[in-house]
């Protein structure tokens, strides 16, 4: 790895930033890996339980890092002069039964090791009856590419089955590779995400979607989606359905959609090839579901915490840059075995990690001789893991207005592997954000690079789509390539291992030997990056962001 040590941070490089870009070394220097790793052990704590919404964890979480921005000295960040923002939820706990009859044969599914499924609406009783089954590809509509899986047939009222993902269409020049013309090739759009495959369900009148699981299109394994589907679900609180899920959502284990297929007398592989067409039609399997979902049901008043450092310039401090990182995780799953330990879903990395680097960075920005002009909003949000809620509620409901909010910057994981070469921005091309985390990138002798993970939709997975959706600039960076002084491999072992193993589970704890001389890194480049904002520049979308024309809209 001799080839990246020129990429070390030289003081040349330094000097050649300008006198604004150039951060206080005491505000650089307040970054501490030490307090990093003290906040994380204890956010992830068992005394934490795992931290979920409308928990004892989530009293506990929220006080806790209440207390540690206000011995920071920031101020209360909303303008009723409290540190929260109050998000009312409503939980609901699934106990499902599903079945299908196909050529007089009913068979019963077991949850969650069969499938999991749930339901938003009200009701704490939802059925759904001799519902038609239909096997309807990717279940995209996306007419910029010419794609409708669709075909205008009638689904009100059935239930669908959908392959993860986006459509996988072959480069033609290079069948190895993915058409980079057709759903950003390699990189997922939004159309893979989990939540449009719902959303669209719900728009056409489905009464179930149901989505089969494959691990290596999904990144992670059936464990993850197990974990998620018997914890406790939550949606923002409204009067009626949800009108973002059909009223039964789901997913389905990739044998047992196999099984149903060839019930109906279909290969699924045939099947799949078959929906890589825009000539796909939707492909009745010639049978029904039931599904029977009691839900416990209650009403949550969950909360964003808010903090706030005001801005010194007369007229910019009404202006805002926030950065978010969600507090929440997954709570305790007691039917787990192997005691109390293995069965609290500790989320140290995702996402103690992220709300203890809020804190390193409200030191660093204390430590400055004088505020920024603009203000500064740390939010740590809530239920996240539930569907980017607390962001998405804080985007409608915003305690600034958004026209003033000028940039968000999100963090969801810290690097604890070492330092690496490469600053990856998951963001990148939407804003012009990119050009000066280059500029700071370089200034510490990294290369920025795009997301070296495309397929996995970061950018949909996590808070900053919310205020991306709202109109605000956005960045959200990872470093998971090219760590130095590390054979090639190192970064997929690492951070392969992790979402193989311990992302969503309970093994996702505090550890002794994490090196977060990276994370620490990383987080003195997103002080630089947000101080720059915080000083006077104001970020624009770019003419071809998906994410532009609500830009427009937040600021007319």
């Amino acid at each position: 790895m001799s080839s990246l040590r020129p990429l070390l941070l030289s003081a040349l490089a330094l000097s050649a930033l300008p006198a604004l870009a150039q951060a206080p070394a005491k505000a650089l220097n307040a970054v501490s890996s030490k307090d990093l790793l003290t906040h994380i052990q204890t956010l992830a704590s068992d005394e934490f339980e795992g931290r979920a919404p409308g928990t004892a964890g989530e009293t506990r979480t929220v006080a806790y890092i209440q207390q540690e921005f206000k011995k920071l000295g920031l101020k209360p960040g909303n303008p009723d002069g409290s540190w929260v923002q109050a998000v009312p939820m409503r939980g609901q706990k699934p106990a499902p039964n599903f079945s299908y009859t196909i050529g007089g044969q009913k068979v019963a599914l077991n949850f969650p090791d069969d499938y999991v499924a749930h339901s938003t609406s009200q009701p704490s009783t939802v059925d759904v009856k001799h519902s038609d089954i239909v096997f309807v590809g990717y279940g995209v509509q996306a007419p910029e590419y010419g794609w409708d899986d669709y075909k205008g047939v009638d689904v009100r009222g059935k239930t669908l089955l959908m392959l993860i993902n986006d459509p996988a269409i072959p480069d033609p020049n290079n069948p190895a590779e993915l058409d980079p013309t057709m759903f950003k090739g390699k990189a997922m759009t939004y159309y893979g995400r989990w939540t449009y495959k719902y959303e669209i369900g719900a728009k056409l009148g489905a009464a179930a979607v149901m989505i089969i699981h494959e691990t290596k299109p999904a990144a992670y394994p059936w464990d993850v989606v197990r974990s998620g589907g018997v914890a406790e679900h939550f949606s923002l609180l409204r009067s009626g359905d949800d009108p973002d899920a059909p009223a039964v959502p789901g997913w389905i284990q990739l044998d047992k959609a196999k099984a149903m297929m060839q019930a109906a007398g279909y290969d699924f592989d045939a099947l799949k090839k078959q929906a890589l067409s825009k000539e796909f039609r939707p492909v009745s399997l010639n049978g029904t579901v039931d599904f029977h979902i009691e839900n416990i049901a209650r009403n949550v008043d969950s909360r964003n915490v808010v903090a706030k450092i005001e801005g010194s310039d007369p007229k910019l401090k009404n202006e805002y840059v926030i950065y978010s990182a969600h507090w929440d995780h997954l709570g305790i799953d007691e039917k787990l075995p192997g005691g109390r330990d293995k069965q609290i879903y500790h989320g140290a990395l995702d996402n103690a990690s992220g709300v203890a680097a809020l804190m390193e960075l409200a030191k660093a920005y204390k430590a400055l001789s004088k505020a920024p002009k603009r203000s500064i909003l740390f939010i740590a949000t809530t239920a996240e893991e539930k569907g980017l809620l607390g962001a998405r509620y804080y985007a409608a409901h915003p305690l600034y207005p958004l026209k003033n909010t000028v940039a968000n910057i999100n963090i969801d994981g810290i690097n604890a592997w070492g330092k690496t070469a490469q600053i990856e921005n998951v963001t990148s091309g939407h804003s012009s954000i990119d050009g000066i985390l280059e500029k700071y990138a370089k200034a510490q002798g990294r290369l920025m690079e795009k997301d070296t993970r495309s397929e996995l939709g970061s950018f949909y997975r996590a808070d900053q789509l919310e205020f991306a959706r709202a109109g605000v600039p956005v960045l959200y960076t990872k470093a998971r390539s090219r760590y130095l002084d590390k054979p090639e491999n190192y970064a997929r072992e690492v951070v392969d291992n992790y979402f193989t193993h311990d992302y969503h589970q309970p093994s996702d704890g505090f550890r002794h030997d994490w090196d977060f001389s990276g994370g620490v890194q990383d987080i003195q480049l997103l002080f630089q990056v947000g101080l720059e904002i915080a000083q006077g520049v104001t970020p624009s979308w770019n003419a071809g962001s998906e994410f532009k024309a609500a830009g427009d809209r937040r600021v007319q």
